[in-house]
């Protein structure tokens, strides 16, 4: 079908004005009187809707009663300067195709609905402002941070979706199988049952792309990925998914202030690409979730981020003047009402919180000279808290194979990251970055759920 771009006319009026255009949509809105039809139409390239004029005198009765809310339609007719609203244009109809009808039970009839309704709808709700804003912002950060990369020199990676190791150690990995139910209760051990398996081994989705990532590393230098990882996490918050988008380089020679360094850059110059191309999307956002959310993300942009050693944000929280729902001590890790107090109340930036307890961490990072803390740091933000994990990598294998025996790893499964310490080791750090953490940051709605095409929870496989 050849039809022109709904966002192509809005930006570009004069181009199209006084000519016939051919336009494609949905009907948002019908608007009725004795001799004319007002249609409000959305093709998915604009957050505006573009406004048909329609003459009932010349389309059959019938015919024009064919049309609702919902459907779908191609328009033909001349652009012309709006009649009403000032600086806008719409078109008068000469003819109009009824692709799709929609009866009267289109669950999207009224203006407002909640999230939580649109929720029990995920293959109709991406048709409201929201999702159209939404799944726009996500489009145009994930552009950005393809590009941040990629000119500064980094290599884009694709690591695994299977794998047989657990980067977090925590064993919160979704199990992979090629067997049936049936067959799994065949087999009298669980060692008969692997070795039957597809992979002959125990196999999971990946929680993260971490330790492949440092393989490429070791040879490209600086490294990203960028795709779906997996979580078995039974987490029933606004901020955890089963499964989400993650960004995570790996950059050898360098040491934590530089891997914060990177991480700092990348956020500043995702948030100025979505502030210079999605201004329409963040007035919505700014208007209908977060008041101010503008004037926050170009705060950011501009300013340096504060970084705080967690004996000293322990310190803090231990002197706050507020009655935390969880116990501050030396030795655990942060919850979100932490976070959040130290970047909303104490400091109103992002905040990197470095050189956490090494007990709370995972076993790659770095250990400190004091015995006590590694090399790592999370990046709070304003609004949702942890927004990245980052670390220095232990590069010395010896204090690695003990991190590892500590927690009662199984070193097989682990035997080529180790060897990287051995043949040619050098300092390197990296870090992950949620998709769906900064969509919630940048966009203002306060649900993991909603910033997502399909949310994958525990208990949700919704289609």
């Amino acid at each position: 079908m050849k039809n022109t771009d709904i966002k192509d006319i809005l930006c570009n009026p004069k181009e199209y004005l006084s000519k016939t255009v051919t336009v494609c949509g949905w009907a948002r809105t019908i608007r009725d009187s004795k001799t004319m039809s007002f249609m409000a139409i959305n093709d998915g390239t604009s957050l505006k809707h573009l406004q048909i004029v329609i003459d009932k005198t010349k389309f059959d009765e019938n015919f024009m009663n064919s049309f609702s809310v919902g459907c779908s339609v191609e328009v033909e007719g001349v652009l012309v300067e709006g009649a009403v609203q000032k600086d806008s244009v719409e078109v008068n109809a000469s003819k109009i195709t009824l692709l799709g009808d929609c009866p009267a039970d289109y669950p999207l009839q009224k203006k407002y609905h909640t999230l939580e309704y649109l929720r029990s709808i995920p293959h109709l709700r991406v048709r409201t402002n929201t999702f159209n804003a939404m799944l726009r912002v996500r489009s145009k950060i994930s552009f950005a941070i393809h590009e941040f990369f990629q000119k500064n020199n980094f290599v884009y990676v694709n690591t695994p979706i299977f794998t047989g190791s657990d980067c977090e150690g925590a064993g919160e990995i979704f199990r992979v199988t090629s067997l049936s139910f049936d067959k799994i209760k065949s087999f009298k051990t669980e060692e008969e049952y692997l070795k039957a398996d597809f992979f002959g081994r125990r196999a999971g989705l990946t929680v993260s792309g971490q330790l492949e990532g440092e393989v490429a590393a070791m040879a490209m230098g600086k490294i990203y990925t960028f795709g779906p990882t997996f979580r078995a996490e039974n987490s029933n918050t606004p901020r955890h998914a089963a499964e989400f988008w993650q960004i995570e380089p790996e950059v050898a020679f360098a040491k934590l202030m530089d891997i914060i360094e990177i991480a700092e850059n990348m956020i500043k110059y995702i948030i100025g690409y979505v502030l210079d191309n999605c201004k329409e999307e963040l007035a919505f956002f700014d208007a209908n979730f977060e008041k101010g959310l503008v004037e926050k993300l170009t705060k950011v942009v501009n300013s340096d981020f504060q970084i705080l050693d967690y004996t000293d944000a322990i310190e803090l929280l231990k002197k706050a003047d507020v009655q935390f729902k969880y116990p501050v001590e030396w030795g655990l890790d942060l919850q979100t009402e932490h976070e959040r107090y130290i970047t909303e109340q104490v400091f109103n930036k992002p905040v990197f919180v470095i050189n956490y307890p090494k007990k709370i961490k995972s076993f790659y990072m770095k250990q400190n000279d004091d015995g006590k803390t590694v090399a790592a740091t999370d990046l709070l933000v304003p609004g949702v808290g942890e927004i990245i994990g980052c670390s220095e990598r232990e590069a010395d294998f010896d204090k690695l194979l003990t991190a590892m025996k500590e927690r009662n790893m199984n070193l097989a499964d682990y035997k080529g990251y180790m060897e990287l310490r051995k043949f040619g080791s050098v300092p390197h750090s990296g870090f992950g970055l949620g998709l769906e953490r900064i969509m919630m940051y940048v966009t203002g709605i306060p649900n993991i759920r909603d910033v997502q095409l399909y949310a994958r929870t525990a208990k949700d496989l919704m289609e």
